[in-house]
């Protein structure tokens, strides 16, 4: 890839274009912050020329490249329900080489992300799309989308217990917002509960329930705001019409 030139470099391409980052996204790339990581590595391409900037913009006429790649233009906007089965990693690449999700999709699908992500032995509801920026969007904490997890924990847990979690609770030092926790069964030294909270941190469920002397030894992700696990069997997957996507998500985001 050939390198920038100073005035090449400090221009900020066609005024009547869009960032670069943000074009990544909305052609289902990567989120727009994950754009901005690539671009940082030199391995975006304008018209054979290698960006240093997200700020750079573009129109969709131009030879644009990740990593010798062509991205294509803006595709409309789809949204995928998928039951993740535990043992894989939700992304792209991994250094320890195991099997992602992506290696598992379907070949017919189109070039997805993750909406989130869900640790390696976590199963249960991934929501994948096409559309980087529909990734963020549904991902802010301010979208407030409450997140539900059925969980299988060993130890001794009471509801009184569970219900100190509606308050919110610290654990070594990283503040966790209010949980809504229900204990359904026990059976032995096993029990089910169901858990739910709108921001979820990393691996918050296994830290919040080891606090406890709980632990975790199976979770499933059974909601995403609401969209449902439902039936769907594992590894399969099913797309999420323009209709719902309208009805669930607002009419921005259905596009011809």
């Amino acid at each position: 890839m050939n390198d920038q030139s100073d005035d090449t470099s400090n221009s900020m391409g066609d005024p009547d274009g869009e960032r670069i980052a943000k074009y990544m996204a909305r052609a289902g790339v990567a989120s727009r912050r994950e754009s901005e990581k690539l671009i940082a590595q030199g391995i975006v391409t304008v018209n054979g020329v290698t960006l240093n900037t997200p700020a750079f913009k573009v129109t969709g006429a131009e030879d644009i490249r990740v990593d010798g790649t062509r991205v294509g233009g803006h595709e409309k906007t789809r949204l995928f329900r998928y039951h993740k089965p535990a043992g894989l990693v939700t992304s792209h690449k991994d250094e320890k080489e195991r099997q992602t999700v992506f290696d598992t999709l379907p070949p017919a699908l189109p070039r997805v992300i993750s909406v989130g992500r869900l640790d390696l032995n976590t199963e249960g509801l991934l929501l994948l799309t096409n559309d980087g920026e529909l990734a963020r969007h549904l991902e802010l904490p301010a979208t407030g989308w409450t997140r539900r997890y059925r969980v299988r924990v060993y130890g001794y847990v009471t509801q009184k217990r569970l219900d100190k979690l509606a308050k919110g609770i610290v654990v070594d030092g990283v503040v966790y917002g209010e949980i809504q926790a229900k204990l359904d069964s026990t059976k032995g030294h096993n029990s089910w509960v169901t858990m739910s909270f709108k921001e979820g941190k990393n691996r918050e469920i296994r830290r919040v329930m080891e606090h406890l002397d709980l632990t975790v030894n199976r979770l499933i992700r059974t909601s995403y705001g609401p969209f449902m696990l439902g039936s769907l069997r594992e590894g399969d997957i099913e797309e999420v019409t323009p209709k719902q996507l309208g009805e669930l998500i607002g009419p921005k985001w259905v596009k011809d």
